[in-house]
């Protein structure tokens, strides 16, 4: 089947294009310094492409449009598919690519739906609401508007780190259309402990005062043509876990061009965390109210710096309901990357077992 995207570029000009981000000595590259920050929508299609080139299952990619004239960037693997959809939301400062290691094995025989979050990646970046809930409802509101335009009925929901807290917030106010939510290392649910500020150095406290103002990013745009290498020197972890399936820097430079653009997603992020690490509004104080029908399967990496505590809070808050709870070894946050096997093995089981609920409930609907 042929691939499809929203614009084709020949593959000469898509690597050239790619390269020069990284490379700034070439013809392209000293342009692109020009201009300071050398990136642009068709660079960040473009390093998509470079990787998604390494998946083997047809795929479709279109924009969704959404009410306001925004568009969120979808792609949709083994379209023919006839097992019950997987719907994944990446999480924050990612986009749809970082799936790759994943795509191959869980979309066999079921359609896969990824999409980059309204703000991120290749999707509009609108401005969002400075109020926390406000915020948390326009992301929402996006994923159910995109969700009704591409026509799913329901499917299995899996978030990963902010990903997870969104998939959480729709699965609250979308109950029917989620026939099983898997949070993978969620951000958000564990409450901020009040006595946090007073355990810290005073020096420490001064600091973060003084970065409150800034985005978690905004040192890599403001590092203009040095923003590249940036992404290599403090994130080189990310070269060895996608070293399987891709075997040069495409994966920095993906990631640079998912940031380096408008910061539409990351200012909502900020505004709805409390100093980053949390949540100013907990999903542990309403994990409890998701529909008691809707089975939760938590996902956590054995070495992740997100705590696994409120996984096991949730299982005993929704005692009436299934929660099971995933531990791979070996693993950190990006435990899909760490150990992706693993990782597809227990995603796929999920899916498997909604599949044959299906078999035995013929009368609902399906995609």
């Amino acid at each position: 089947m042929t691939t499809v995207l929203s614009q084709d570029i020949p593959e000469s000009e898509n690597r050239s294009l790619v390269d020069s981000s990284i490379n700034p000595t070439s013809t392209v590259g000293l342009r692109r310094r020009c201009s300071w920050k050398p990136t642009s929508q068709r660079l960040l299609e473009a390093a998509e492409e470079r990787i998604f080139k390494y998946i083997t299952v047809p795929y479709e990619g279109k924009y969704v449009p959404l009410d306001g004239g925004e568009k969120i960037w979808t792609v949709k693997f083994n379209p023919q598919g006839k097992k019950v959809p997987l719907v994944m939301v990446h999480g924050f400062g990612g986009g749809i690519a970082l799936w790759a290691m994943s795509i191959d094995a869980l979309a066999k025989k079921r359609p896969v739906y990824v999409f980059d979050v309204l703000g991120f990646g290749r999707s509009s970046r609108p401005k969002f609401s400075t109020d926390a809930l406000q915020a948390e409802e326009e992301f929402v509101a996006s994923i159910e508007q995109w969700r009704h335009q591409v026509g799913l009925e329901n499917f299995v929901l899996l978030g990963h780190s902010f990903g997870g807290y969104l998939a959480s917030a729709y699965t609250l106010r979308h109950p029917s259309r989620v026939k099983h939510l898997v949070l993978v290392d969620s951000w958000g649910f564990k409450e901020k402990p009040e006595e946090f500020e007073f355990n810290i150095p005073l020096w420490v406290r001064a600091l973060a005062a003084v970065m409150s103002p800034f985005n978690p990013l905004a040192g890599l745009r403001a590092a203009g043509p040095w923003g590249p290498s940036l992404v290599q020197k403090f994130r080189p972890d990310f070269q060895g876990r996608f070293s399987r399936l891709l075997p040069d820097d495409a994966v920095f430079n993906y990631i640079y061009h998912c940031n380096a653009q408008k910061p539409s997603g990351e200012n909502a992020f900020k505004n709805m965390s409390a100093m980053l690490v949390w949540a100013k509004f907990p999903m542990i104080d309403r994990i409890a109210h998701v529909d008691r029908n809707i089975p939760m399967t938590m996902i956590h990496g054995q070495e992740s710096w997100m705590s696994h505590e409120p996984s096991y809070q949730t299982k005993y808050l929704r005692s009436n309901s299934y929660v099971k709870i995933e531990v791979i070894s070996d693993a950190g946050h990006h435990v899909y990357a760490d150990q992706p096997d693993d990782f597809n093995f227990v995603v796929d089981r999920i899916c498997q077992k909604e599949d044959k609920k299906l078999v035995r409930l013929p009368s609902e609907t399906s995609v």
